[in-house]
């Protein structure tokens, strides 16, 4: 039989000192009189336990330096609390990408979920990590409602109202052309955006048209290009309806090599997450979408799914309000 010991430092030097033990729930127990099964239910933010004691125990364990022992806790309960994000690698992670990353992040920040992100690529189909999520049974909650008939909570922004909001400012002042660059139309809300665009034409009477040859998602090149083009033609558009930030930019760059200035010779009326187009150009037209109240709810809709717990509301519709109008004059907005 043999031993391995430390041998004697021969300069005199300590050794280092041992790491102090981790605080477990029993010592979060002890100091706050709770028993070791209130005080896991609180950390995990089970629905039964108040939300005083909940604070107590969190403010206790923030004070005491405790951290989970999340391989543990995963062996004993057979969960890994990891949340999959399911993305496209196309994703405009200049404004609607990274706005929904970090609210979601947000909502599940002091719960026991992680998130991680889940890419899929331009030659998949978006819809197929939903199916497989789905035909397996594991929760799912969406950004956005599905035409494959799931019960599933979901988020949304309405996208028809949109463009019948966003198509009234031109016509008001004067726009005699309407013109829509649309999600694609495998998306279901670039249908929704586009009966709301066609329906509320028809109702206001000027003459509109559909870009055919680019969509909001398209390259910016091939946007400007596009504009340019369109807009050498007779009968050229005059005002813009736009579904994404950058669509909308590429669509302003392509309108200036033919002369005309933007707010005096054409409108553009863009969907925006994260305030960017203002910068850009002072006389955009906005409509904001708030993709953090949808990241927040999404998160805490899964949450509530995963641990069954009852959800007031499963579905949400976000309704925009407003049209806004750029600084000076016309400071404002149009409801």
């Amino acid at each position: 039989m043999s031993a391995v010991t430390m041998p004697p430092d021969p300069a005199g030097i300590a050794a280092p000192a041992a790491e102090p033990e981790r605080p477990t729930l029993k010592a979060i127990a002890a100091a706050t009189g709770l028993t070791v099964v209130t005080v896991s239910s609180a950390l995990r933010d089970a629905p039964d336990i108040g939300e005083n004691t909940k604070r107590r125990v969190q403010e206790t364990a923030e004070l005491l330096g405790y951290l989970p022992n999340c391989v543990s806790e995963r062996l004993r309960t057979g969960k890994t609390d990891v949340i999959a994000l399911a993305l496209s690698t196309k994703a405009d992670v200049m404004n609607h990408t990274s706005r929904l990353i970090c609210s979601i992040a947000d909502g599940l920040r002091g719960t026991a979920y992680h998130m991680v992100v889940m890419p899929h690529f331009p030659d998949q189909d978006p819809m197929d990590p939903i199916r497989y999520m789905t035909e397996h049974g594991f929760p799912v909650t969406t950004h956005g409602r599905t035409d494959m008939c799931l019960d599933n909570p979901y988020f949304d922004f309405d996208n028809e109202a949109f463009s019948c909001l966003a198509i009234r400012t031109p016509s008001q002042r004067g726009r005699r052309r309407l013109m829509l660059v649309a999600p694609p139309r495998s998306h279901l809300y670039a249908r929704h955006m586009t009966c709301g665009f066609s329906d509320k034409a028809a109702l206001l009477c000027p003459p509109f048209e559909l870009a055919e040859r680019v969509t909001s998602d398209s390259a910016g090149d091939a946007i400007e290009e596009e504009v340019t083009r369109r807009l050498a033609e007779p009968d050229p558009p005059e005002g813009l309806v736009v579904g994404s930030t950058t669509a909308a930019m590429a669509v302003i760059a392509g309108a200036e090599p033919t002369g005309r200035v933007l707010g005096r010779d054409f409108d553009v009326v863009a969907k925006e997450v994260i305030p960017i187009l203002r910068r850009f150009h002072r006389d955009i037209l906005i409509v904001r979408e708030d993709v953090g109240r949808a990241g927040d709810f999404l998160a805490r809709a899964l949450v509530a799914t995963i641990e069954k717990r009852t959800l007031a509301d499963r579905q949400g519709l976000e309704m925009p309000e407003r049209v806004e109008w750029g600084p000076g004059p016309r400071k404002g907005g149009i409801p």
